[in-house]
């Protein structure tokens, strides 16, 4: 065989493979998109291996030549939906230049929190429906990627001033131990008393997003925006930051 025919022919083969991949890759995102559908119209029970492939008009045993099992398409999906969340926060946050840290962290925020309250069958499906974390899987690449747009932020922060930490020895030696794991983790070059006060904003904007979506607040409040508002506002000074109302607020 000549050389011009071989090369024709692993061209040819190369371009075969290509469009079987998008092929592929078009099912692959018709499948998520199914499963997302029952999540909203029906709930987190909905979504079976059965029902997905009921929607897509394909057997149970068929799907299973795209997903390995529920476990899988979960995790797919849940990637999905981190993916979509960090870009509205980072699309949010680089409304605003860099250095601007005060309307890029507020502007973070709120972004969240406006991604979470309309799309709230997805945030609960993500948060309130934890499932193995396999390292490297697309699930947990996405969700590091989410959390590290906040402390990326903080990073920046810190880095340009010092915001207010405590002392080392006022933390508890197992925090200190715990919080310089994690430090070393995300590579984010803060010191444990810095990490400390980032997690302790995070975890209050993360707790408060989670009761209001997960309806856990509805006794007392129908509408929790200024009290997210009220917390921004707490946390701002803590972080050396003035609070701006108008940051990152839908127009």
């Amino acid at each position: 065989m000549s050389t011009d025919v071989r090369g024709e022919g692993q061209a040819m083969a190369a371009q075969g493979t290509s469009r079987r991949e998008r092929v592929r890759q078009a099912t692959l995102a018709e499948i998520r998109a199914a499963a997302r559908r029952l999540l909203i119209e029906q709930g987190q029970a909905a979504v079976t291996i059965n029902a997905v492939a009921r929607e897509m008009g394909m057997s149970g045993p068929a799907l299973y030549h795209y997903f390995a099992g529920h476990e899988e398409l979960v995790g797919a999906v849940t990637a999905d939906f981190f993916r979509e969340l960090t870009e509205a926060m980072e699309a949010a946050r680089d409304a605003y230049p860099p250095g601007d840290h005060a309307r890029r962290l507020l502007a973070t925020c709120r972004a969240m929190r406006r991604w979470a309250v309309t799309h709230r069958a997805e945030f609960g499906w993500v948060f309130a429906s934890p499932i193995t974390r396999r390292p490297g899987s697309p699930r947990e690449l996405a969700g590091r990627d989410f959390e590290q747009v906040f402390l990326d932020e903080i990073a920046d922060l810190w880095r340009a001033r010092r915001f207010p930490v405590p002392a080392p020895d006022e933390l508890d030696p197992s925090i200190r131990e715990q919080l310089r794991a994690y430090a070393a983790d995300t590579g984010s070059g803060l010191p444990v008393e810095a990490i400390h006060v980032f997690l302790s904003c995070w975890t209050r904007l993360y707790g408060l997003l989670c009761m209001e979506v997960l309806d856990q607040l509805d006794f007392a409040y129908s509408d929790l925006e200024p009290v997210f508002e009220e917390c921004l506002r707490e946390l701002a000074p803590r972080l050396g930051l003035d609070y701006d109302a108008a940051a990152g607020r839908a127009r």
